[in-house]
């Protein structure tokens, strides 16, 4: 069975709401791979997951003007991270956090360092960056552009991971790229989140994913990352939703209404 969802959108829509970390299932043969005990790992899976962000596409996704199109991971980051470069590009290796992570967010070891992962990157993680420029390739086809708007969220305070987590760290962060998010994009983006609070830029994180094949050669494809701290929706680490969620919700579907036209 596939470790993904495609969920169909108007036809007419643009829009892909990528949604790759709000899941913590694992598979047993996976989970078989992982030194943490259960407490560790169900701990680790507080921290490491966008808890909600799933619920929080679906919920935009109904209330939008023109149904965006859904991409929704099933399985868990630690069973691969489909957003990682699989390969030397990737600089959060240098945490032991490539396409196959090898440490937690607070540096303990998940796997042993020596794992090879080719097998995990074959089994699920090409699969999944294939069926992903599927989706793109369709928009493409059928409207002459796509949109992709990746949807996260992030921990209030930092985790000893983070690269770049020394700077500002607002209630929505807009990850961008300089090839594929156009101005237009970013500036309805800080519109469609002002009612939840300031927007700022690229931190505590940057960049957002658009699949290898169309990535730097393809201008039709616009992306964006929605980066929302966890504390404006949810109890921390791990817990339940709050009021917020149904705030944010209105403003993705709102994000999705102007990136549609």
């Amino acid at each position: 069975m596939p470790s993904f969802d495609l969920l169909p959108g108007a036809e007419g829509s643009p829009v892909i709401l990528h949604v790759p970390h709000s899941a913590r299932e694992i598979p047993p043969e996976v989970r078989a791979g992982i030194t943490l005990d259960d407490r560790a790992l169900e701990r680790e899976l507080d921290h490491i997951v966008d808890a909600h962000t799933a619920e929080l596409a679906e919920a935009a996704a109904s209330s939008a003007g023109v149904t965006p199109w859904r991409f929704v991971n099933r399985l868990s980051r630690l069973v691969v991270d489909p957003e990682r470069f699989p390969d030397e590009r990737e600089e959060m290796l240098a945490v032991g956090m490539g396409a196959v992570y090898t440490r937690t967010t607070h540096l303990a070891e998940l796997r042993p360092a020596d794992t090879d992962p080719e097998p995990l990157v074959e089994r699920y993680f090409r699969p999944y960056a294939k069926a992903m420029t599927h989706a793109v390739a369709d928009r493409l086809a059928a409207t002459g552009r796509a949109v992709i708007i990746d949807v996260h969220s992030y921990p209030t305070a930092r985790l000893p991971y983070e690269l770049h987590g020394e700077g500002p760290r607002p209630p929505v962060c807009l990850g961008t790229d300089s090839f594929h998010t156009p101005p237009e994009l970013l500036a309805a983006a800080r519109e469609a989140f002002a009612p939840c609070g300031e927007a700022g830029l690229d931190s505590p994180f940057s960049g957002t994913y658009v699949p290898l094949e169309f990535y730097g050669v393809e201008a039709r494809v616009a992306a964006l990352m929605i980066e929302i701290r966890r504390d404006t929706y949810m109890a921390e680490p791990g817990g339940p939703a709050g009021p917020g969620l149904t705030r944010l919700a209105r403003a993705l579907a709102a994000l999705v209404d102007a990136a549609s036209r």
